[in-house]
């Protein structure tokens, strides 16, 4: 086959271009590179169709924006890998609704959807004062008409997935009782414990119990294989300590994108309109426009006046009211180009027209105007000589990288080149085999753990290949000391071996005493003291063992009193006496008779339902999350933290 390649190449290389070329013209350049794009990796899959991690970043990304606009530090939780599998849990389950609306048909039609939105107080703030949507305000929420149509009939028919379970909810009277009985059930009782603390002092274990117990449980007492090791990490922050940018470079950024720190320009303007719609006949039209000369000629003799002049003659209903408002916009989000072309030509102050739109003839007055400055270098420089440093760690962060990795390798016998090279801090600390609990950064690489722990770094003392540790995060490190995994002789645990056979005594003792009280109290009659009579539920278990409680919520309450003995294990053992049931505790102002309890029982079991259909439905269209999205999160949520 090769053969053949060979000695035929130019037949060969023309077939690849027939192959070849027509993709490049179908799919361009970009195609191929879009093809093989991390952004286009899979994260998920739903009804067979592809969730990819684009799609998961671009729903995040909007929540941030949405937080960031509250403060800087309400975005902050949006960083962390769990927030971001949350988000992707929420995009996956508007996609299984989103799916189900459309296989059972629950899109409402037009009609339905505006008696909807006007009864829909979530949408208030997008409708303006005649109460019919509001183009400004979709503007300012960067959507248009049409796509806050298509979003808002989606919207409902998610809605209507899951309404028909949930509404439907049933709990039965005697479900719902037994149910809040076992919660919210008070029970009058007698209570005895027997503490091994009360113990401790009456036992002492031999030397040769000692001994026994240490045989026997060694793995208590075995340290597991450990290294002091030393390492460097090299990441984004510590390249950028060798980076100066100066202030021209600054001011030339700041010059060279000066639209980034300008705030659009927005104005305010009234207008008056004179009706003559794209039917209307020539001479209508003729008459409109020459009303239009009339009240603009009124209106520039006296601006003052202009908003009078709209309340007694613009044919624009919505604006009329209020003289002719038509609130603040950005250029391009008017009604009528026209119009917007009109709007942003005027000095404030200055009545224009008769301008012609689509909707007749408009006299327009600016009134007020805002933004459109630039904010000044001092303030905007900070955040400039960020973006340049990390645009400069992007640029030599390959070279760095390939040059820390081969020094680890080529001067393998201490990480001192590397710490003069790149200024970096040298760290020390004492590692096992698995990260630790709460490790972060190097320490919490099972990469680099793997590297340490290999034969090369245990018996010779080398450096580590250089691992990465996350997005532009390289770590070295170098074993000090090594020490195997051992059972830690007798002699230097002793005082844990009998610290841990006191307590075991001590507790036996206490058990041994519970179970002759209980024996006694079985064989006495019931009305013998036991203790002050107390009051206990789930909702008061005044720090009880979990057990103990669990006894008393399980005595048959059709043979009180009853005696009952709970062994507590390392916690002693408690004899209990159960008198009597009291009923559920109402909550203070609940009027007598009414069970608002039972209400939101109802509506827990309802939402119980709903979601146990909702998975039904993601088993139905076979959602599927793939292993990429777990680690598509923990490199996400490393870049955030790192703020590259």
């Amino acid at each position: 086959m090769f053969d053949f390649v060979r000695n035929h190449s130019r037949l060969t290389l023309g077939f690849l271009l027939l192959l070849i070329i027509p993709s490049f013209v179908v799919f361009g350049i970009e195609g191929y590179s879009r093809f093989s794009s991390p952004a286009n990796e899979a994260v998920a899959r739903v009804a067979g169709q592809n969730v990819t991690r684009a799609e998961w970043e671009q729903v995040h990304d909007r929540l941030v924006d949405r937080a960031r606009r509250q403060g800087a530090e309400a975005a902050e939780p949006l960083k962390t890998e769990a927030a971001r599998l949350d988000t992707l849990d929420g995009l996956l389950r508007e996609r299984v609704l989103l799916q189900a609306a459309t296989d059972q048909h629950l899109f409402p039609p037009v009609q339905r959807m505006v008696r909807l939105f006007d009864a829909d107080p979530q949408y208030a703030g997008l409708r303006g004062p005649d109460g019919k949507l509001s183009r400004e305000a979709l503007a300012q929420s960067g959507m248009t008409p049409e796509l806050f149509d298509q979003r808002l009939r989606q919207d409902y028919g998610m809605r209507q997935v899951l309404a028909g379970i949930g509404l439907s909810g049933f709990a039965p009277a005697s479900t719902a009782s037994q149910s809040l009985d076992a919660l919210l059930q008070r029970r009058e009782v007698q209570l005895q414990r027997f503490d091994p603390g009360a113990y401790r002092g009456k036992v002492t274990p031999t030397e040769a119990e000692l001994e026994a117990f240490y045989k026997a449980n060694e793995a208590l007492f075995r340290t597991p294989e450990q290294a002091q090791i030393e390492y460097v990490v090299l990441d984004g922050e510590a390249l950028a300590r060798g980076f100066a940018i100066s202030d021209d470079d600054a001011r030339r950024f700041y010059g060279d994108n000066t639209a980034r720190f300008t705030t659009p320009e927005e104005r305010r303007a009234s207008h008056i309109l004179v009706q003559a719609d794209a039917s209307a006949s020539a001479e209508q039209k003729a008459t409109a426009k020459a009303k239009a000369q009339a009240l603009f000629e009124q209106a520039k003799a006296n601006p003052a006046g202009f908003a009078e002049l709209a309340r007694k003659n613009s044919q624009d209903t919505a604006s009329a009211s209020v003289g002719g408002d038509l609130e603040f916009a950005r250029r391009g989000t008017m009604a009528a180009k026209a119009l917007d072309d009109a709007v942003f030509a005027l000095e404030p102050g200055k009545v224009g027209g008769p301008v012609e739109t689509e909707f007749g003839y408009h006299v327009v007055i600016v009134t007020a105007v805002r933004g459109g400055k630039a904010r000044p270098f001092d303030d905007a420089k900070a955040e400039i000589v960020a973006e340049l440093r990390r645009g400069k760690i992007g640029k030599e962060w390959p070279a760095a990288a390939e040059q820390f990795t081969n020094m680890a390798y080529e001067q393998p016998d201490s990480l001192k080149p590397l710490i003069d090279k790149y200024k970096l801090e040298r760290q020390t600390a004492t590692v096992t085999r698995t990260p630790a609990p709460g490790a972060t950064g190097a320490l919490a690489s099972a990469k680099l753990l793997t590297a340490v722990f290999s034969a090369d770094a245990v018996r010779d003392k080398r450096n580590t290949d250089a691992v990465e540790i996350g997005p532009s995060q390289l770590a070295a490190a170098r074993v000090v000391q090594h020490q195997p995994a051992r059972v830690l002789p007798l002699a230097e645990v002793r005082d844990a071996v009998r610290e841990r056979v006191v307590g075991e005594q001590a507790a036996r003792q206490a058990r041994k005493d519970g179970e002759a009280r209980l024996a006694a109290l079985r064989a006495a009659p019931a009305n013998e003291k036991l203790g002050e009579v107390q009051t206990l539920s789930r909702l008061q278990a005044r720090m009880l063992p979990p057990g103990l409680l669990d006894a008393v919520m399980r005595a048959d309450a059709t043979r009180l009193p009853q005696v009952v003995g709970v062994d507590l294990g390392a916690a002693g053992y408690a004899v209990v006496r159960v008198y009597k049931v009291l009923p559920r505790e109402q909550p203070p102002g609940v009027a007598p008779g009414s069970d608002p309890l039972r209400d939101q029982y109802a509506q827990a079991f309802a939402a119980a339902e709903a979601d146990a259909y909702l998975e039904a439905l993601k088993k139905r269209y076979k959602l599927e999350v793939k292993g990429a999205a777990r680690a598509a999160a923990v490199a996400a949520a490393a870049s955030a933290t790192a703020g590259f």
